[in-house]
């Protein structure tokens, strides 16, 4: 008989030891999720915390409109078999009241992501919103605490953060202020792989390798899309490609790959010097202070 604990073992208990942190601490979480992978792993997590009861609280999708339909499919197929509920709110609505203002027709939507999300936790009252950000991805990711405060006006203070001490975990709000929690903050993106072949867990297919027409520009693979064509003189080709994130199609690259599996892809990743934001998210190589300074904004 193996008695050993596994490191996903460790890290799924964390996970689920947080999750329930929230639950019993806030008064009205809410769980992101926009069909990705590592938010695929949060419900996971949250039904070993909570099965065989529902979750006890809703699902939430801050869209862009600029997403894959294969992956908002997908999202709404799971949230179906879950029986679980999911609230969108998009940019687009946001457009329509005016808080939102593009600078040109196709913008990347990804920064203003951050109004919805402060709109929406306006309007339900949300004091905690669980999120997939893991602190591999990104500098400013690397910041963050498990439970990560934000003022009233939805900002965060890398500066003045509250202590973590050991697993010890402070949700605690005033009205009007908002908690972050991110259970699986210290997974990599090699354990989220690991965790989906041993849960099994089902994937949108843009993460799996498939030929899709693609440009290269600014040392990126863009995909060519109703909102991403190319310009005049950009060569277009039909190549192999995955994407190791999803989000808005203006701001997300997929990487050449030959990974149509699990394995395959835990293989490449062991191999990859890249980071996966770094690789993949044309927003973030804007500028190294680009997602510091969204969240700070209010961004996940």
């Amino acid at each position: 008989m193996q008695n050993e604990l596994s490191h996903l073992d460790w890290l799924e208990a964390e996970a689920i030891h947080i999750m329930r942190e929230v639950a019993g601490q806030c008064s009205n979480p809410v769980l992101l999720f926009s069909g990705g992978k590592d938010s695929l792993c949060l419900l996971r997590i949250a039904e070993k915390a909570f099965r065989p009861g529902k979750f006890p609280f809703p699902l939430m999708h801050i869209d862009t409109g600029h997403n894959y339909q294969e992956v908002i499919d997908f999202r709404d197929r799971k949230v179906t078999e879950l029986n679980e509920r999911l609230i969108v709110r998009s940019v687009e609505d946001s457009m329509a009241r005016g808080t939102v203002k593009l600078n040109y027709e196709l913008e990347p939507r990804n920064k203003y992501q951050s109004i919805t999300l402060l709109e929406a936790i306006e309007e339900f009252e949300f004091d905690c919103c669980i999120g997939g950000a893991r602190r591999d991805e990104e500098k400013a990711r690397a910041k963050e605490r498990i439970m990560s405060f934000r003022d009233s006006f939805g900002q965060w203070d890398p500066k003045n953060q509250r202590p973590e001490l050991w697993d010890l975990y402070n949700a605690i709000t005033h009205k009007g202020e908002n908690i972050r929690a991110f259970p699986i903050s210290n997974w990599t993106e090699m354990d989220v792989w690991q965790y989906i072949e041993r849960e099994q867990l089902e994937l949108p297919s843009i993460y799996f390798a498939h030929k899709r027409d693609i440009i290269r520009r600014d040392g990126a693979i863009v995909p060519v899309t109703e909102v991403t064509p190319p310009k005049d003189g950009e060569i277009v080709e039909n190549i192999m490609v995955r994407f190791r994130t999803v989000g808005d199609i203006t701001c997300t690259a997929p990487v050449e790959s030959q990974a149509d599996d699990v394995q395959k892809i835990i293989i490449e990743t062991a191999e990859t010097r890249i980071s996966e934001r770094g690789a993949t998210r044309l927003d973030d190589q804007m500028s190294e202070a680009s997602m510091e300074q969204r969240k700070k904004e209010g961004y996940f």
